[in-house]
């Protein structure tokens, strides 16, 4: 029986690309997962009490462009969506370009066979952000979700940070290994509150 579980994602933090790097290595290698992509914009998350929201002004988080770009892919090209997934991530740590920047986010869809025109169609319609503001307080509202990466299964939560990467061309098992430790112990053992070590050893 496949293990099922979400997890959230916004392009900008490098914590998340590493946990999805990991995910999608391990589900092209046939890992026996079921997973749901969840998008959570921490531009909202820090917007402060009395502030404009980013539902009303989007023009203002520097990530949301993306965010609405990979939920259109997401849902409606969902066998491009991995590539697409990773090459925003790239966009942003490898080649350090500007989210924000709808060239940037066009490049990406283009060179992974996303017709980016019908992309922007839903961005620009007001959609894919509707989808966005949706799925962001949804999980706000039923599991406390305030960061990415956020894996959740069940009535469970715990935000995650992975340290190391999965780039194309890793061995699938340490990525398959990594993801099967994080959900054992977020279903298995939700006792465990906190493990957080002193000093980062590279």
């Amino acid at each position: 029986m496949a293990t099922s579980f979400s997890v959230t994602w916004d392009y900008r933090c490098p914590f998340a690309r590493n946990a999805h790097e990991h995910i999608l290595t391990g589900l092209a290698a046939g890992a026996d997962w079921n997973v749901q992509f969840l998008p959570f914009s921490l531009g909202q998350a820090h917007v402060e009490e009395g502030g404009v929201s980013v539902w009303d002004d989007p023009s203002q988080d520097s990530g949301i462009l993306a965010l609405q770009a990979g939920v259109v892919v997401r849902d409606s090209y969902p066998d491009l969506f991995p590539a697409v997934h990773r090459g925003l991530f790239a966009a942003r740590h490898d080649d350090g370009l500007h989210l924000e920047d709808r060239a940037v986010v066009e490049k990406v869809l283009t060179e992974h066979g996303v017709p980016a025109a019908a992309v922007f169609e839903q961005v620009d319609s007001g959609a894919a952000l509707a989808n966005v503001r949706a799925e962001h307080e949804r999980y706000v509202a039923s599991h406390t979700v305030w960061g990415v990466p956020t894996f959740i299964a069940g009535d469970e939560a715990v935000f995650v940070r992975l340290m190391d990467r999965s780039p194309i061309g890793s061995e699938a098992a340490p990525s398959i290994r990594t993801i099967d430790r994080v959900v054992d112990l977020l279903t298995g053992w939700p006792e465990l509150n906190e493990f957080k070590h002193t000093v980062v050893r590279r």
